[in-house]
């Protein structure tokens, strides 16, 4: 008995490291400051328009460079929200690699591969922002809106079971090999988070596409996500739990194609 929890020790363990605690505590602020949505777009109805499908692209656009420029800072704080919980460890990775350094150095170093990582995150925002131009979601008939979700399904559903999700899955489950030797000194460091980040988004830029489909300020589809792709890369059967997201995926997309040609 005691050998089956120990494992929970340790991850419990870790989970009080101070990289890992001002991770959290930084999605925790970005979670509060998502939920209160004190950051305004031109236009925006922040009540009862922003959680809707293709509705924060829209007023995005609409607004100009200052509303791209407030969507990205506001899917920045979506970033920060989703994503930190289960980057937290990989974070705290990279800070035990540089044992050989000052500890200043660790935390500039450890500040300037979040920040890097951030950022190639935040540039992501862009992608939504280019397929509204060319499909705008929010004024899609009900109809297409319910074709453009099967496909996002289906597509889910394809890449969970690719050999290219397996291999960023098993990189954000195990980030430490890829700090093997050290990494100090600020250019490993953006390299470092640059490289965390393309895994990351190799993992999950599935899951986030069905995010976008489905209202990509919604809080409620941000936290069910942000188990899910938690769970995937901290949780001991991750791998098994990704392969099960994309099955149900599949049937989910077949299930919605169904129900829209009955």
């Amino acid at each position: 008995m005691i050998h089956i929890f120990r494992p929970v020790r340790a991850f419990l363990a870790r989970q009080r490291h101070p990289v890992v605690l001002f991770t959290y505590g930084l999605a925790v602020l970005a979670w509060l400051l998502l939920a209160t949505r004190s950051v305004p777009m031109p236009g925006a109805d922040m009540v009862m328009r922003i959680s809707a499908p293709g509705m924060p692209e829209a007023m995005a656009l609409s607004g100009g460079f200052l509303g791209v420029g407030l969507y990205l800072l506001v899917w920045g704080a979506m970033i920060t929200a989703m994503m930190y919980p289960s980057s937290a460890n990989a974070f705290r990775a990279y800070y035990e690699a540089n044992r050989d350094t000052t500890s200043g150095r660790r935390k500039t170093a450890v500040v300037a591969t979040m920040a890097t990582y951030t950022l190639v995150w935040v540039l992501t925002g862009l992608v939504p922002l280019g397929v509204a131009l060319v499909i705008p979601i929010a004024t899609l008939t009900p109809g297409n809106w319910t074709i453009l979700l099967a496909v996002t399904l289906l597509l889910l559903s394809a890449y969970q079971l690719t050999s290219l999700k397996r291999h960023h899955l098993d990189h954000c489950r195990s980030p430490e090999r890829d700090f093997a030797g050290g990494t100090s000194g600020i250019p490993n460091a953006v390299r470092s988070g640059w490289r965390l980040a393309l895994d990351s988004i190799g993992c999950c830029w599935a899951l986030m596409a069905l995010m976008i489909v489905v209202g990509s300020m919604n809080l409620l589809w941000m936290a069910a996500l942000t188990v899910l792709i938690s769970a995937e890369i901290l949780a001991p059967g991750g791998e098994r739990l990704a392969k099960g997201i994309g099955v149900l995926s599949g049937l989910g997309g077949i299930g919605v194609v169904i129900v829209g040609a009955m």
